[in-house]
């Protein structure tokens, strides 16, 4: 989770090269602040920082200014963002780079610059020999998305890091009510510390008073109360997100996505397939697929197909201008009502 990385660079044992790639923004994010933070004093961030685009600059250039003797200070930090070279992926980049630089360069850093590549991708190019050379040579972090069991740890850890305890059906329903968006449990588990601090510890009451809902997390609300018949109680959930301001339309699709993703992942569980293989398949979390299976049992196959027409029907008539946007989703409301 970048966590040994981390304590390398917290206690200034800083490498000439780095590697951070990844979808999980958030620990890129993260690492490379850490990097600006314990690699350069203050006053010398001004000088000795270099950010380039390798999308639009050749990485000859960029390396020029790895190779220049810092202004003041002991080291220079050059973040290198987008190296297409390194994937398979397209990319927007058309810019030419002169790799035979780079190869040189990586056999010979400068030793007084520090080259951090931020690769934002789901995977590199490992059949290429110079994604092998960087990673063999620098030092890399890894930033995939985390498991439903590596995010409990990452929210204990924070709040650790704030000085406080968490209770584990806290992080239950943090997770459940925040989601798994990094930059999302950061902020509240750092505002929960805060509240806490008299106490030294969360527990759920605190996270279900404090914690904000996400629409995703409002809609899977939602769709819990409609999964169990209570329409009422659904209806109200509605009604708060028009209160918000959220559009019928945005709520529809939401709701449509998570009765699809439902009967997916029933779909896959029939043919065998474990919860991991069908979040890589599906391309979700897979706390969201343990949550969609969950909600699954509760319906057939031929109600789900029912409900996912309805909701295709709505759509039609909601893009069409065929029917009142916000009667069209109770109508939908009160059609599951009957259903059985």
């Amino acid at each position: 989770m970048g966590l040994d990385i981390w304590k390398q660079i917290k206690t200034k044992q800083i490498k000439p090269l780095y590697l951070l790639y990844g979808t999980e923004s958030f620990l890129i994010n993260e690492t490379y602040q850490l990097l600006i933070e314990h690699a350069l004093n203050e006053e010398e961030v001004e000088f000795n920082l270099s950010t380039h685009d390798l999308e639009e600059t050749p990485i000859e250039v960029a390396l020029e200014d790895a190779e220049t003797f810092p202004f003041v200070g002991e080291r220079r930090l050059i973040i290198l963002r987008n190296p297409s070279f390194l994937t398979a992926e397209r990319t927007k980049g058309k810019t030419e780079h002169n790799l035979t630089k780079l190869e040189a360069y990586l056999k010979e850093p400068a030793p007084y610059s520090v080259v951090v590549f931020v690769a934002p991708y789901e995977k590199l190019d490992e059949r290429k020999k110079l994604t092998k050379e960087l990673k063999r040579l620098a030092s890399v972090l890894d930033a995939k998305k985390l498991s439903e069991q590596e995010l409990k740890v990452w929210v204990r850890d924070r709040a650790a890091s704030n000085g406080v305890q968490i209770d584990e059906d806290a992080v239950d329903l943090m997770l459940l009510l925040s989601g798994t968006n990094l930059f999302m449990l950061t902020g509240e588990v750092d505002k929960l510390a805060l509240y806490a601090q008299q106490e030294k510890r969360i527990h759920s009451d605190m996270v279900d008073k404090l914690v904000a809902r996400s629409l995703e997390q409002n809609i899977f609300s939602l769709v819990d109360k409609i999964v169990n018949r209570k329409i009422e109680q659904a209806l109200r959930i509605y009604y708060d997100l028009l209160k918000q301001n959220e559009e019928p339309l945005k709520i529809l699709a939401v709701i449509t996505g998570q009765f699809r993703l439902i009967y997916q992942v029933k779909e896959m569980a029939r043919n065998g397939y474990g919860q991991q293989q069908m979040a890589g398949y599906l391309k979700v979390h897979p706390f969201r697929v343990k949550l969609a299976a969950g909600q699954a049992q509760y319906f057939s196959e031929q109600e789900l197909t029912g409900i996912i027409k309805q909701l295709a029907d709505a759509d039609f008539q909601m893009k069409t201008g065929g029917m009142n946007k916000t009667l069209l989703i109770e109508l939908f409301l009160f059609k599951l009502k009957t259903l059985r």
